[in-house]
């Protein structure tokens, strides 16, 4: 994919530039990006659904009063339709030779971000064993990392690590869901209802629960102040 690790970061500044106004994304918008990724939603089709639901917006605002854009969310719909539309062009022809990927994560970098996951892990006052667990298999991707040779660009799959990440979050919001009191859960649940309310119309069944699934799981660890171990929540500095 192209872009692959500015995933979050395009979607943002297109959404903040249709917009024209600096609103910075919510919960609910991080984890409706999320079910996009997950999803295997290219890129292309999110920023296109994007700008397709303001043109259609700024076309209605000019016959009647309507409330500003305020979410991602809002763009539900059009984003789907976007990547329908996408997969009907690409039906029957040959596959597109895999773009480089955009150089910004060297390896310093992303090693840094394993580390200060696994600190942050260490420090977990819930599910201390998984915590540590993960901390500790964080260090050695770390390690593993850092110990390739920067001068051959293959030398580590960095899309291979954010599967192996993907799969290590998996398994501690999994104990993590199990550790927290009931009470904490539903509070999570019914947070993730209220939010999502006003876009109900716009997401079918099937993103709902998802987008929910991603909101509870992002908040519990808010919660607990846990770090995301993705890379695409790498800091950029």
């Amino acid at each position: 994919m192209l872009n692959y690790f500015n995933y979050f970061t395009e979607i943002e500044d297109r959404f903040q530039q249709r917009r024209g106004a600096l609103l910075l994304l919510s919960t609910l918008d991080w984890a409706l990006i999320e079910t996009w990724r997950d999803a295997g939603i290219p890129l292309a089709a999110v920023l296109r659904g994007i700008d397709a639901a303001f043109d259609k917006y700024e076309a209605r605002q000019k016959r009647a009063r309507m409330r500003s854009i305020n979410g991602l969310a809002w763009c539900a719909q059009a984003v789907m339709v976007a990547a329908e539309e996408l997969r009907e062009a690409a039906a029957g022809t040959a596959d597109p030779s895999k773009p480089n990927r955009e150089s910004g994560f060297e390896q310093d970098r992303v090693a840094s971000h394993l580390e200060a996951a696994a600190e942050a892990l260490d420090a977990a006052t819930v599910a201390p064993e998984a915590c540590a667990a993960t901390a500790t298999r964080l260090r050695e991707l770390a390690a593993e990392v850092r110990t390739a040779a920067p001068e051959n660009t293959a030398a580590f799959d960095m899309e291979a690590l954010e599967r192996n990440l993907t799969v290590l979050e998996e398994k501690l919001f999994a104990t993590l869901t199990a550790a927290a009191p009931e009470e904490l859960l539903v509070g999570l649940k019914e947070h993730a209802a209220r939010e999502l309310a006003p876009y109900r119309s716009r997401m079918g069944a099937v993103q709902l629960r998802q987008v929910e699934h991603q909101f509870v799981q992002k908040q519990l660890l808010v919660h607990y102040n846990l770090p995301r171990l993705s890379l695409f929540y790498m800091s950029q500095q």
